[in-house]
């Protein structure tokens, strides 16, 4: 996509007036989509990016400009243009550049983009079939495909030349079932850094569309969640969501380096539970949130952030390592060339502890089992969050009695972490869109079945 000896000229002109450091990210994205709605095939779509970022360091200042002209001249004149916002008493000597390839853990066996639109037309009628096979009353049914295949290039002032390839697949499906002059919605959305391999064994789209039928038909003859406060038994998967927006978040170096984080300068502490372990891991194949190297060209890792219950590490970039004196952690991402890259999450999860699904419910006296969690909000710098469950049943006696709907979650997530009592012994993960400075990128959200001492519940 770019000659190593463009990347050098490029990198050379970005230091002209003194920078300390430059970077250059190339990228060639190739994405697209189908949907359907009440079992019709309603659109179809093919879309390309195509463009460079170029990235000066003046210290701990930066600056950032990108284009879509990746010709050498497009590329000089941004590189110039980065260059003119910096003034610093560096030399710049000759820049060479070295080929790094990394090992690929991610091999695709059909690309998306290949695939014929009849087989994608028929998944996508599998879902409105299975889904309004589950009741009369699912009324409505959106199902959609959403796939893309990117090439990146990143090269830096420091020698690096690296180069990945992401393919990501996902299928989103939300049923809205009505009745008593009532509507209710449930979705799933399972996707991972797969080709439409993914739909040959690992993910069954019927299955996924028959879980958002039930959940819609579930919570329409849900009666309304009582409020107070109580025992919440949250389940797996997308219940790492609270984790991810209440905790995560605060983890990043983005917040940690400005004092901006209910965690900085508490490394080495105990901020959870002894019996709660969090991780951020970029290296599981094929998983949504993964990749070979991060949008720095830093290899991914796994990073323990907090182990029985002390907090050891943070998530870390280049730009703010040099504001925390940290070594990058390969958690540099963006979402696309147009943005650069800051601190961002991967695959984040409370660890599987050891604990029995079901004793965790029949010791839980009265309570609420957040069986599926929605959206929410959150205060980084304080961790107070506000979340609302998508699919609620009461406890009654330690038995799961009926559910609730209307149910919030509201906390603050280092309060959170530490009442935690009970983690259980199966994790899955959850597939999801993370905003923030850098754009939108693919993330996992996980954990078991835990279960929080108390916590305030919203409803009415």
């Amino acid at each position: 996509m770019i000659l190593k000896s463009t990347a050098e000229l490029v990198l050379a002109a970005a230091l002209k007036t003194g920078g300390d450091f430059a970077e250059l990210f190339c990228e060639d994205r190739r994405s697209g989509g189908m949907g359907l709605v009440d079992g019709h095939v309603e659109n179809a779509s093919t879309a390309r990016r195509h463009g460079a970022g170029i990235r000066v360091y003046n210290g701990l200042n930066s600056v950032y400009v990108h284009t879509n002209d990746t010709s050498l001249t497009g590329l000089l004149s941004a590189a110039r243009k980065a260059a003119d916002a910096v003034s610093g008493s560096g030399e710049v000597g000759d820049i060479h550049l070295t080929r790094s390839v990394e090992a690929n853990v991610h091999p695709i066996k059909a690309l998306p983009m290949d695939v014929a639109g009849a087989r994608k037309a028929k998944l996508l009628r599998d879902m409105d079939l299975a889904a309004r096979a589950v009741s009369p009353e699912i009324h409505q049914l959106r199902a959609n495909l959403i796939y893309w295949d990117s090439d990146v290039v990143i090269a830096n002032s420091e020698g690096l030349f690296t180069g990945d390839r992401r393919v990501y697949t996902r299928m989103a499906c939300s049923a809205v079932a009505e009745g008593g002059g009532e509507s209710q919605s449930g979705s799933a959305s399972p996707g991972a850094m797969m080709g439409f391999e993914l739909f040959e064994g690992r993910v069954d789209v019927a299955a996924q569309a028959r879980i958002a039928a039930e959940r819609a038909v579930t919570m329409l003859h849900a009666e309304p969640c009582p409020a107070g406060v109580m025992p919440v038994v949250i389940d797996g998967g997308f219940g790492g969501v609270i984790f991810h927006e209440a905790c995560g978040h605060s983890l990043e170096a983005q917040a940690v380096a400005f004092g901006n984080s209910e965690f900085a300068g508490k490394l080495g502490e105990r901020v959870a539970s002894p019996i709660v372990t969090a991780v951020d891991d970029g290296t599981l194949p094929g998983e949504w949130g993964s990749l070979n190297i991060d949008d720095e060209g830093t290899p991914t890792t796994r990073l323990v952030l907090i182990k029985d219950g002390v907090l050891i590490n943070y998530m870390v970039d280049r730009l703010n390592g040099r504001r925390m004196n940290m070594a990058p952690t390969g958690s540099g991402r963006r979402q696309d060339y147009t943005y650069a890259p800051t601190s961002r999450m991967r695959n984040t999860y409370i660890a599987a502890g050891s604990d029995d699904e079901a004793e965790i419910i029949a010791t839980c006296g009265d309570g609420l089992y957040a069986k599926s969690m929605g959206g929410g909000s959150v205060n980084p710098v304080t961790g107070e969050f506000n979340f609302a469950v998508a699919e609620g049943w009461l406890i009654r006696d330690g038995r799961v009695d009926r559910p609730v709907r209307g149910a919030t979650l509201i906390g603050r997530g280092a309060e959170v972490l530490k009442k935690i009592d009970r983690v259980g012994g199966r994790m899955w993960m959850a597939q999801g869109m993370c905003g923030a400075s850098s754009g939108s990128i693919p993330t996992n959200v996980g954990q078991p079945m835990i279960r929080v001492t108390d916590m305030t519940v919203g409803g009415r």
